[in-house]
């Protein structure tokens, strides 16, 4: 490695207007995660992970989201309450005073880049305040090798300043906290938290941007896996659906479990350098790749620890999204560079709370392009304040949080992609069986292994009627055999032994897709708009 004492002598960040800094520059995550403990930042888990506590915020705050409004997003972003106007002047200012704040402290920068693809690299300067969040951007970005450290010129820079709270009525942000991009100046700037999937997803966003605009290239929020035949599988799903898991499988080798572009040559290559995973009743007979990547290197955030050390993976005191972060490489199944080629198969994941949708179900064309619009998972009570029953939660693209253009092109480029490479899309629940949540069950894991197993493998066979039936109220293709899983877990109905009961609540779930879908409707094609459940409850 390149001596650390040498490069803090030759880093200087006065260009970032940051002055008289003690700068930590590329240190070790083993530097940087004694640092955390002795500076009481984290304590050292039994598996020789660091465990943190990210403060008040344990999850992203959409509403403190902000993209700065000036020439090269005015007509391009898709502005509204998803991506929410910063006046650049404003930025400016709230910038020189994050930077005055960052002066004269302690702080830790690392070199990294995105995008596997030597083509789409993008380089990234990550500053920060605290070492552990220097530590993830060790995780979970792209790591340069020592000779590229030499000459490395970063285009983004990162700036994150947890302990820096923002003045709403003088700043122009909603609250004291903040994550607000700048495409002109090419910098994330996220002030006022600690949840450390602010700076990712502030990179993922930029990419977001980037790729469609001058690469012709389709960002996705997704995980992807490849075969021994060089088949790549592509998976699509919000928080808790199921998207780390499932990618993460020993008979197929990992991509990357979260953010993905896909070229016009046809490949994938993942954004990123680790995962990102949720922990909240983690076992390693479920899920034994990743409870065996929690070790030295890897970075707990807001779990509970026992008096041993050992994590309580079932307590969700300080929030259900507890997380794990930690390098790519503590996962032994891994595609080396991070690209794949080929995608055949495309799985849009679902967490159904209300239990009507099939555990598995083949999409045609406008189905896939009207589904991946909709972005469909389910809330369930008591995972926020106020939610009594199963809701249903929307999100664009399966991640609109994070989409600077409208969702129609993102759906317009997937669209094209599935014509083009000929790839078969499935829905996926993996949420409720025999009822809705309260009711029913949840799916269980080694049920959805098996049928994704099946696409992989061949064994669900290609779009054919007579393997399939075609639900009364979606439309979507439920096969009526797979391997593996009880012939009466692929019938959501049977599984109810109330048919009353469950086509009301199959008709609410597709009033809700319905209403969701207006805003969508200006922009999307009659053949799309023909892709969601054509029924109506009365």
């Amino acid at each position: 490695m390149i001596n650390n004492d040498q490069i803090t002598k030759t880093i200087s960040l006065e260009k970032y207007g940051i002055k008289n800094a003690k700068i930590n520059y590329q240190l070790s995550p083993e530097q940087l995660h004694d640092i955390a403990i002795e500076k009481g930042q984290g304590v050292e888990a039994s598996s020789g992970a660091l465990a943190v506590n990210t403060g008040e915020f344990t999850g992203r705050s959409p509403k403190d989201r902000f993209i700065v409004e000036d020439a090269i997003t005015k007509d391009k972003v898709w502005w509204g309450n998803i991506n929410i106007p910063f006046d650049a002047d404003k930025f400016d200012a709230l910038y020189n005073k994050v930077a005055d704040y960052l002066s004269n402290k302690e702080i830790f920068v690392r070199d990294c880049y995105a995008c596997a693809d030597e083509d789409y690299r993008l380089n990234i300067r990550v500053i920060n305040e605290y070492p552990w969040s220097n530590q993830f951007a060790y995780n979970m970005f792209l790591r340069p090798t020592d000779e590229e450290l030499k000459n490395f010129e970063s285009e983004w820079t990162v700036v994150n300043a947890p302990g820096f709270m923002a003045n709403p009525e003088v700043d122009g942000t909603r609250q004291h906290n903040f994550a607000i991009l700048n495409f002109t100046k090419k910098i994330a700037l996220i002030g006022g938290t600690g949840y450390t999937g602010e700076i990712k997803k502030g990179i993922f966003s930029a990419l977001n941007f980037i790729l469609p605009v001058y690469k012709n290239t389709l960002p996705m929020h997704c995980s992807a896996n490849v075969g021994k035949d060089g088949d790549t599988a592509i998976f699509f799903g919000l928080s808790g659906t199921g998207k780390t898991t499932l990618s993460t499988d020993p008979n197929r080798s990992l991509i990357g479990d979260d953010e993905h572009g896909w070229t016009a040559e046809n490949t994938v290559f993942n954004f990123e350098g680790g995962c990102y995973a949720k922990v909240i009743n983690l076992s390693k007979d479920n899920e034994p790749e990743i409870y065996d990547a929690i070790k030295k290197g890897a970075i707990l955030e807001n779990v509970i620890l026992d008096e041993k050390g050992n994590v309580k993976f079932e307590d969700t005191s300080i929030t259900q999204n507890t997380r794990v972060s930690y390098p790519i490489n503590h996962i032994e199944n891994i595609q080396i560079p991070s690209i794949g080629k080929n995608p055949k198969n495309i799985f849009f994941l679902t967490a159904d709370a209300f239990g009507v949708l099939p555990p598995i179900s083949k999409l045609t064309p406008s189905q896939a392009a009207y589904h991946f619009i909709s972005g469909y998972t389910a809330k369930v009570a008591g995972t926020e304040a106020g939610v009594l029953e199963p809701t249903p939660n929307f999100s664009a693209c399966f991640g609109a949080p994070f989409m600077p253009l409208h969702p129609a092109k993102y759906a317009e480029m997937l669209s094209n992609k599935m014509i083009e490479s000929g790839v078969n899309v499935w829905l996926v629940n993996t949420g409720w069986t025999g009822g809705p949540y309260g009711v029913g069950t949840r799916m269980k894991l080694k049920y959805t292994r098996a049928m994704i197993n099946a696409v992989l493998n061949g064994d669900l066979g290609l779009y054919n009627y007579d393997d399939y039936h075609i639900h009364s109220v979606f439309g979507v293709a439920q096969p009526r055999e797979c391997p593996g899983v009880p012939t009466s877990v692929l019938s959501p109905r049977a599984t109810w032994n109330d048919d009353e009961a469950y086509y009301t609540t199959a008709f609410k779930l597709t009033n809700a897709f319905r209403e969701n879908f207006r805003k969508f409707e200006a922009y999307a094609s009659e053949e799309i708009r023909r892709g969601g459940p054509q029924r109506y409850a009365f």
